[in-house]
């Protein structure tokens, strides 16, 4: 698809919602990312520290707490990635942050199902909604 630059989300996208350690099937997936020649850069709004430690683990830079869906965390990570926005795809497990953000910023968006059930909660909020808009995810 042209794409180089990936903007990856973290919690229940790279790893489930408490846990502490990416499982090795995960690292190897942005290992593989790495030898493609993909550029990839972590936006997630959870806090400095949880993301700059698994973001040193994947030898790729990160934006924390970057407040999604608000789009400024996703346009320093285009920048970040030197790319034309044509070249990059935003991967996240929600369409009220992940998706909403990377279409804000005029990017192709991947969304996936969530790793596990748990959630912040005002995520499942958010969850009750996508709900009712995707019928693959549950909805009527």
């Amino acid at each position: 698809m042209g794409k180089h630059g990936l903007i990856v989300d973290l919690d229940n996208t790279l790893m489930g919602f408490r846990q502490t350690e990416l499982c090795e099937d995960h690292l190897a997936w942005c290992e593989r990312a790495h030898e493609r020649g993909f550029r990839m850069v972590m936006v997630s709004n959870n806090f400095t520290e949880r993301v700059t430690g698994i973001a040193r683990q994947l030898r790729i830079p990160c934006i924390p707490n970057a407040l999604k869906p608000l789009p400024f965390g996703v346009m320093r990570a285009v920048r970040m990635l030197e790319l034309p926005r044509e070249r990059i795809a935003v991967v996240g497990d929600q369409l009220f942050t992940d998706v909403l953000s990377g279409k804000l910023c005029g990017l192709y968006t991947i969304l996936t199902e969530p790793i596990e059930a748990k959630d912040f909660p005002i995520t499942k909020v958010f969850r009750y909604f996508e709900r009712l808009m995707l019928p693959e995810r549950g909805g009527s």
